[in-house]
């Protein structure tokens, strides 16, 4: 069983929080949020962009977002995982290190997942959208078309 990464990018700084956890369920959900909570400046508002994935929506992390309301949580729409730039982090990190390698216990895949946050983090560099914020909304627009959500 592989380790389920939860990383959270500074889209300002580049800098990269994550860690592998053994499940990907609320308790490690909240888990990482508790780091979060830790690792970033008190004064700051945290707006997380997350997919639909059930983990994220328990009554159990309800309950701890509504003790700690820095936390400000957003969901991408159905199918639009590009407009979150960790999961572009996430390719980058399976393109440049997970499958060029390969590993023989979880440790390994755990330590090269933490060897890839920590160089990231020696050098990091800001996210920069090349597309404007019309050509954004108009993809999302026709992503949502094509699946016939609407929402």
């Amino acid at each position: 069983m592989a380790p389920d990464l939860f990383a959270a990018l500074n889209v300002l700084t580049g800098k990269v929080i994550g860690r592998c956890m053994a499940h990907h369920a609320h308790e490690e959900f909240i888990s990482f949020l508790k780091v979060l909570d830790r690792e970033t400046p008190r004064r700051f508002d945290l707006h997380l962009i997350l997919d639909n994935y059930g983990t994220h929506k328990t009554p159990e992390v309800k309950r701890w977002l509504a003790k700690h309301p820095r936390f400000k949580l957003h969901f991408t729409p159905t199918s639009s995982s590009w407009l979150n730039l960790i999961e572009c982090w996430f390719a980058e990190l399976s393109r440049r290190r997970i499958r060029r390698e390969t590993f023989n216990n979880i440790g390994e895949l755990t330590a090269t997942i933490k060897e890839h946050i920590d160089l990231n983090n020696a050098h990091p560099k800001p996210f920069e959208w090349h597309a404007s914020a019309e050509e954004i909304l108009a993809k999302v627009k026709r992503c949502k078309e094509a699946l016939g959500t609407g929402h």
